[in-house]
């Protein structure tokens, strides 16, 4: 008996404690925002997009020449192998192996620099992004904003990605 009495003790309290915490959480007022639709949907990212394409479009464009090299002196040992002296095939192996090696160097090098600088400038655009949500925030006395993904359910009227995509877009 003792035990049921505990227990019904203990439900009784959790069950205070639980209401006393909705209670608490209704006079919040909590938004939420679907960061990946904002990056998705304003300018800036496309421009950065097309400002890095334009930036490393010659080392792009070397590293294409230098594979298309690759390609065809494969493709010249496979046509010619049975025609071609055993120097000749071992000097054509060393000169495939000699631009793969550079490929490989210069293409590590392309992809370090391009991760880098798309961090640089996306790092940009979430500070802009940061900044209207703050603005929004402010401006509707929002006491939190949560990212859509750490959201089970929401209504959507709570909803500020529409704001924040707008705000955004006005930023230069």
């Amino acid at each position: 008996m003792k035990k049921f009495i505990k227990s019904v003790v203990l439900a009784t309290a959790a069950s205070g404690m639980l209401l006393a915490n909705s209670a608490m959480a209704a006079d919040q007022k909590i938004a939420i925002v679907n960061f990946q639709e904002v990056m998705a949907k304003i300018p800036q990212s496309a421009a950065v997009m097309q400002s890095l394409e334009a930036e490393f479009k010659d080392e792009k464009a070397e590293l294409s020449k230098l594979e298309e090299d690759i390609k065809y002196l494969q493709e010249k040992k496979k046509r010619d192998s049975s025609l071609m002296s055993a120097k000749e095939k071992t000097d054509l192996d060393k000169e495939v192996a000699t631009k793969f090696q550079e490929y490989q160097t210069k293409g590590k090098a392309f992809q370090q620099k391009t991760g880098l600088r798309q961090n640089e400038e996306t790092n940009k655009i979430i500070a802009l992004v940061r900044q209207a949500i703050d603005n929004i925030a402010a401006k509707g006395k929002y006491d939190m904003v949560l990212e859509q993904k750490a959201v089970v359910f929401s209504k959507p009227d709570a909803s500020i990605t529409a704001d924040v995509i707008e705000q955004v877009s006005k930023l230069k």
